[in-house]
């Protein structure tokens, strides 16, 4: 966890998995978690684009303070996790991340 442990209250309904924000926009619904393996600004401010509460960083990338910081000033949890992008998605939807609740 690198930033927002105030934040983990937040209820997440989904995943995104891309490295292509453009993907992100089209596709992503709001209260989603990203993971992506792309370390730039830009993707956080898709995520506050698209309200989206956490940001997972795969592949072992590490953001930046930059990056760190302006999802901070957002409240947007930031995650850091040496998986390939595949295996994190799968362990979030093999935990029933997908699932209505009832």
């Amino acid at each position: 966890m690198l930033c927002c442990e105030d934040e983990l209250d937040v209820q997440i309904h989904n995943a995104c998995g891309s490295d292509m924000m453009s993907d992100v926009l089209a596709f992503v619904k709001d209260q989603t978690a990203l993971l992506t393996g792309l370390v730039n600004p830009q993707v956080v401010r898709t995520a506050m684009m698209m309200d989206m509460r956490c940001i997972v960083f795969v592949r072992g990338k590490t953001p930046t303070p930059e990056i760190v910081n302006l999802a901070k000033d957002n409240h947007i949890v930031v995650l850091a996790s040496p998986l390939r992008m595949y295996e994190a998605c799968g362990r979030l939807y093999a935990n029933h991340l997908a699932e209505k609740e009832s």
